[in-house]
């Protein structure tokens, strides 16, 4: 395949947030894109934004804990798209409580989404990957990889997302496949709002609150996020692999 063709994204969670901020940036850097999200008609507003820019996007419908959907998912992207060479797994769930409260339930759903997940969309497309020759991968994971209180399920699930994107750039760094990780910070999503929501904070406060704490004095936005990813996901990144870039306004232990 030729630089010069279109290559083509998939990005999960890619409704709302940080998942639609990067399918619509990859789409400006010239990338066909499909926003799979569970409800494909969540997708649609991502999709709108892309398309009226004069971008090529498909909405797809898919429970990526699922392995059926997954690659009935990815089949759909190669015939109507093309064969997909960029993968950015974003898809995620909170179900936040201390260890004594958390269900089995919630540290199932959490797992399941954000490591099975990626785990199975990785699977799926590598093959896309392999067959071109070049293929970008990019992992979700969060600063609270490195702990945070109430989320046992979720810090785990983006802990191992850091040791599962490097050991991808071990195995397919030979197919010109690259893996990186991206872990944001406070970034104001749906999802912090809903943090906010469940500790008792108006969101407003809660991202001031935040922001104290940040060396850049702000809270991110989906589009520092996108913006991270976009470098990973670009030609020139092919000598980058292993990585996890912490976007987060300043340096975390």
């Amino acid at each position: 395949m030729s630089t010069t063709e279109q290559r083509v994204a998939v990005v999960t969670g890619g409704a709302r947030g940080i998942g639609a901020a990067t399918a619509v940036r990859l789409a400006a850097e010239g990338r066909a894109v499909a926003v799979i999200d569970l409800d494909e008609a969540a997708c649609k507003d991502t999709v709108e934004k892309i398309t009226a820019a004069g971008g090529r996007a498909l909405a797809v419908g898919a429970d990526v804990s699922d392995q059926a959907q997954v690659e009935a998912a990815i089949a759909r992207v190669a015939a109507e798209l093309g064969a997909p060479t960029i993968l950015v797994n974003n898809a995620g769930v909170l179900r936040d409580n201390l260890l004594f409260k958390m269900s089995v339930a919630d540290w199932d759903t959490v797992m399941n989404v954000h490591l099975r997940g990626a785990f199975l969309m990785s699977k799926a497309v590598q093959k896309h990957m392999v067959d071109a020759g070049f293929g970008r991968i990019v992992n979700l994971s969060s600063s609270s990889a490195l702990g945070n209180r109430g989320q046992v399920n979720y810090s785990a699930a983006k802990a191992g997302l850091q040791g599962f994107t490097k050991t991808l750039a071990i195995e397919l760094g030979k197919f010109g496949v690259t893996a990186n990780a991206v872990a944001p910070g406070f970034i104001a999503t749906d999802m912090t709002a809903a943090t906010a929501a469940r500790v008792g904070m108006g969101f407003e406060d809660f991202k001031a609150a935040a922001a104290t704490q940040i060396p850049v004095a702000r809270v991110g936005e989906p589009d520092d996020i996108a913006n991270a990813i976009a470098f990973f996901t670009g030609e020139a990144a092919g000598f980058v692999s292993g990585q996890v870039l912490y976007v987060a306004g300043g340096p975390l232990d």
